[in-house]
């Protein structure tokens, strides 16, 4: 292999190895515009897109350690890394080739564990991992609360007694 090539090589190489996820997509049918566009909504996310040769990225993966799915890259690939969370991206992707028919994935990569496309439109649907966090936080606080709330009640009936005893006798406690 040509020192250029090599060089590209381990470039990718140390850029999957880098990036939590990896998304490979195909951009057949993309105008100049419309690759544009869709790097464009992928940089609030912190993710990149780049147009790699498939050969590129097969030895780039063997080198990074992914698994082998050489018969999943074929045609026109580009490859989709960052260092956030992959589900935005995975909503972005969604969003756009429901717009505009392109860019479908091919196959995404989370902690080296391979994602099929039916996988990856799941992910695409969750909350943002923010939302997920509070639901995980409710979830963990709430046999607290009610623990709290079952302590608190009978010092809150006694009180209250009281306070309906007093009003009774003309005595409003204040």
């Amino acid at each position: 292999m040509r020192p250029e090539k090599a060089s590209i090589v381990s470039e990718l190489s140390e850029n999957l190895k880098r990036s939590p996820f990896v998304l490979v997509t195909d951009y057949r049918g993309m105008r100049v515009a419309d690759f544009s566009e869709l790097r464009s909504r992928l940089a609030p996310t912190g993710a990149e897109m780049h147009v790699i040769k498939n050969n590129f990225l097969k030895r780039a993966m063997a080198d990074s350690g992914f698994p082998d799915l050489g018969d999943q890259f074929g045609g026109q690939t580009a490859v989709v890394t960052g260092q956030a969370d992959v589900a935005p991206v995975a909503k972005i992707f969604k969003s756009f080739a429901s717009e505009f028919k392109l860019a479908l994935l091919k196959v995404g990569f989370v902690d080296r564990a391979v994602l099929s496309t039916a996988e990856l439109e799941t992910l695409a649907e969750l909350p943002a991992r923010e939302v997920l966090l509070a639901q995980l936080l409710g979830l963990l606080l709430s046999p607290a609360t009610r623990l709290v709330r079952l302590l608190n009640e009978p010092a809150a009936c006694l009180a209250r007694l009281l306070n309906a005893k007093a009003e009774k006798e003309g005595n409003p406690a204040a």
